[in-house]
């Protein structure tokens, strides 16, 4: 039987002996689409960028301005009347994130908030990843977003880019990943989002489409491995690869233009039923 390094938390060994006694054991090399860069066991947040920059000798561009998420959204693939419906300014932001200010409104479930606090609690806080505030946000609350850029020093050229957001005025990390393209199995491109976490990563895979309201819509649902969704994946005390895929675990985001005003609807559900949703207000800054 394979074991997970035991040379961390007793919890994160924990979950991730879960994941290698009900998950798969795969090869990077047959499965690029899915592999993403994992973090250490002492510490993910904004730590993480300067440990991967130093490993891979990349250097740091951070508070770039009119930096986006993606250089281009025809990087999504869509197709070409997808592309002519969907709102220029929800491609705006997109392709210049760094310009926009974000305000955030929080719900959760009742059923699944004591879980959500666990998990605050056993991992976010202590790794500083995945910190989704565990109180409704009724207001809307400011939170600070940043494209951080790493980037080769001999070329220039882009290799990671970074979404760093953090909640004000506590400056605590919600978000610390890294966002990139992916052709899944089945030839979609989807956007790929990694969230380092210790000896490993989660991975969220949304497939893109364009709605009726112009708006983009980025959905993680999937029926099995190699489809969109939601993966843990990890390296073992061998450095063996191991991956699960949660079908039961969706994530739905719609961004939408209305009278020039961004938002973002994103709904968490698990099992069908509805964990939390989060509400983002964008607004480009003046310069």
């Amino acid at each position: 039987m394979n074991f997970a390094d035991t040379n961390q938390n007793f919890q994160d060994w924990c979950t991730q002996q879960w994941v290698i006694s009900f998950g798969r054991k795969i090869n990077p090399l047959e499965n690029t689409w899915l592999i993403g860069s994992f973090g250490k066991v002492n510490g993910i947040g904004e730590k993480f960028i300067y440990e991967l920059a130093k490993r891979e000798d990349l250097d740091i561009n951070r508070n770039a301005h009119s930096k986006g998420l993606f250089s281009s959204i025809s990087s999504l693939n869509l197709r070409d009347n997808q592309v002519n419906n969907l709102s220029k300014n929800v491609v705006d932001f997109y392709e210049k994130t760094s310009e926009y200010k974000l305000q955030l409104t929080v719900k959760w479930n009742p059923i699944f908030k004591i879980f959500g606090y666990i998990v605050s609690k056993l991992f976010s806080q202590r790794i500083n990843q995945l910190n989704i505030p565990i109180n409704n946000i009724k207001s809307n609350e400011n939170i600070t977003s940043e494209i951080i850029q790493l980037v080769a020093k001999n070329s220039n050229e882009v290799k990671y880019t970074i979404w760093l957001r953090k909640l004000l005025p506590t400056k605590q990390v919600i978000y610390s990943g890294i966002y990139t393209t992916c052709i899944i199995p089945s030839g979609v491109t989807c956007v790929k989002a990694i969230f380092p976490l210790p000896n490993g990563n989660a991975t969220v895979i949304l497939k893109p489409s364009v709605g009726e309201k112009n708006e983009l819509i980025l959905d993680s649902s999937g029926n099995q491995f190699g489809d969109a969704g939601f993966y843990f994946l990890l390296n073992d005390s061998k450095g063996n690869y191991w991956s699960k895929y949660i079908k039961s675990f969706t994530d739905n985001l719609r961004v939408s233009d209305e009278n020039g005003k961004l938002a973002a609807q994103q709904t968490l559900k698990l099992w069908n039923l509805q964990v939390a949703k989060f509400e983002y207000k964008m607004k480009k800054q003046t310069t």
